[in-house]
Parts: structure tokens; C-alpha cells; sequence
């Protein structure tokens, strides 16, 4: 196992294994991958109401409020736009420390990770449009694309770190 680890393998079968998740999950209707009512039944008294009832902004074009989409509506936007940030960081991360022991350049290694991660958001958007009942999204892809830079660019500080020893 330590081995995986050294070589990447292991980070790369973790990309690959989240990879596999989403294409599943991007198979499946919005119906069949509603969150709404469990929370229905997690949160039925509906807390932070009044908090939560003063944002509101547009999201492709739509505006995403309490008002316009109802309280359990609104959370799962934020649930599954927070699983869209995570995974793809858990992917772009994954690239990153795989590719690096092959590649040996941190930026390079950093650009390629990015690159592909960014190229899979898009493959998956598209996957979503050839699936009934889903809605592909450019805005969703620059959020994965986000969520990739963010965990490469931790990667590449964390080594920079530990290159220079400063803690």
C-alpha cells in the first residue's frame, strides 16, 4: 500500500473511483437523485427560515431564493452544488498527487490534473444532456473547475512547504 501511495496509484485509482461515481449519479433523472424529501424529514421545522429567506441571486439565469424555489428546493441547490465543488476538488487533488511522481514538474503536473478534470466536468455535462430529466450547465462546470483549481492549488502550496521546510 505504501507503494501505491509513493508511485500514485493509489491517488489515481481514488480519481478514477470518484470519477466512476459521478458518471452513475449523471445517469440518474434530478427525480431519482432528489435530496428534498429527506430533508424534509431532517429538517421539518425548517430552522434558519428567516436567514435564509434574505438571499437571493441568479444561478444560469435563474433566481435561486426561498421564495422562488421553496426552503427544502433552495437547501438541495446548495447540497448539490456543494457535491459538484467537492468531488471534482477530490478529483483535481487525486490528479494531482498521481501524476506528480510521473510527471516530476509541479506546474506542469498541476496544468495537466486541472486540464483533465476540467475536460471530464464537460463530458459529464454533456453526459447529463443526453440523460433525460437533466439540465447541463457551463456555470456548473466552472464550479468543478474551481473546486479542481482549489485542491491543486493546495497541493502545490503544501509541497512548496514541505520542499522548503518551513514548519
Amino acid at each position: 500500500m505504501k507503494q501505491w501511495q509513493k508511485d500514485g496509484r493509489l491517488y489515481l485509482v481514488i480519481a478514477f473511483a470518484v470519477m466512476a461515481v459521478i458518471f452513475y449519479s449523471s445517469s440518474q433523472t434530478y427525480e431519482q437523485q432528489s435530496q428534498i424529501g429527506f430533508l424534509q424529514k431532517v429538517l421539518k421545522n425548517q430552522p434558519f427560515l428567516n436567514q435564509l429567506q434574505t438571499i437571493s441571486f441568479s444561478y444560469a439565469g435563474k433566481e435561486i431564493s426561498v421564495a422562488a424555489n421553496g426552503y427544502f428546493s433552495f437547501l438541495e441547490f446548495f447540497l448539490r452544488k456543494g457535491a459538484h465543488f467537492f468531488l471534482y476538488f477530490v478529483i483535481g487533488g487525486s490528479f494531482f498527487l498521481g501524476l506528480l511522481p510521473r510527471i516530476k514538474s509541479t506546474l506542469l503536473t498541476g496544468v495537466i490534473a486541472w486540464l483533465a478534470t476540467v475536460g471530464y466536468a464537460g463530458l459529464d455535462e454533456y453526459h447529463q444532456m443526453i440523460t433525460g430529466g437533466r439540465t447541463p450547465l457551463f456555470q456548473d462546470v466552472i464550479l468543478d473547475a474551481a473546486g479542481a483549481g482549489t485542491a491543486i492549488l493546495l497541493c502545490m502550496i503544501w509541497k512548496f512547504i514541505r520542499k522548503r521546510n518551513v514548519f
